[in-house]
């Protein structure tokens, strides 16, 4: 299956989805962990991304020590209320409800609900779906790919009228970003991980799995804003995070 044209409305909201908060042990950043969801003038509704896997929510400490996730900082907050059902309530939907996935990419905190959304088509890049396993954490690789139906992306597309996917592979091989363009509020950047907070461009995206790959997706995924004139909403900006939109409140 083809992503390109597959949605059939604009984009008619969007709500910002508070998957919990998590702490980044350099320079101890308090980060949110979020996905969204998009609704269409068409009836269909795009949930992106979907947080840490339940278990964080039933046992944090233990989950924390399987996947070796204290080597890089400490999950501050992932209860039952940080699901992606619970969250999808908070605007009177359900699972049943969501009618597309997308993941932007396969680390921990984008692909822990993955194989409860199976029954849906899901949006990805072609180069991520082509590894043996989600990228998850570290030497942490617990998850497989669920038999689904994807819809896989190797370069930019238009997914519907006024909704595009853009390849900005840097900080994992297949990252996706997204432009909305909303009645109200107009043109919309998602960069997702592609620029987790502003100050990565100045440090030159350090640290990335492709250092070189996220300099150019950042520089194009700004310039892009720049001639939208659009809002950014950055993957995990601690100063940008309080300030946002979430559940049940949206942008339209």
């Amino acid at each position: 299956m083809q992503a390109k044209g597959y949605l059939k409305g604009r984009p008619l909201s969007l709500t910002v989805l508070d998957y919990g908060l998590f702490k980044v042990h350099a320079n101890e950043r308090v980060i949110g962990i979020c996905g969204y969801l998009i609704r269409t003038d068409a009836g269909e509704n795009v949930l992106v991304d979907t947080g840490f896997p339940a278990k964080y929510a039933e046992d944090t400490e233990t989950a924390t020590q399987e996947d070796r996730l204290y080597e890089f900082g400490e999950v501050l907050q992932c209860g039952p209320e940080n699901l992606p059902a619970a969250q999808l309530a908070k605007v009177g939907l359900g699972v049943e409800d969501v009618t597309l996935h997308i993941l932007t990419h396969s680390h921990i905190d984008h692909v822990g609900a993955l194989h409860d959304f199976a029954h849906l088509p899901i949006v990805m890049a072609a180069v991520e779906r082509a590894l043996p396993k989600p990228l998850y954490w570290g030497g942490a690789q617990p998850m497989d790919w669920p038999e689904a139906r994807y819809l896989l992306v190797e370069n930019d597309v238009a997914l519907g009228p006024g909704f595009d996917l853009f390849f900005a592979p840097g900080h994992a091989p297949g990252q996706l970003a997204m432009r909305l363009v909303l009645p109200e509020t107009g043109p919309v950047l998602l960069t997702s991980d592609a620029i987790s907070r502003p100050a990565e461009i100045d440090e030159r995206f350090a640290g990335s799995w492709n250092e070189p790959a996220a300099i150019a997706s950042a520089d194009r995924l700004m310039a892009l804003a720049r001639q939208d004139k659009a809002f950014v909403i950055f993957g995990h900006c601690p100063e940008q995070w309080p300030d946002l939109r979430k559940a049940p409140d949206s942008y339209a």
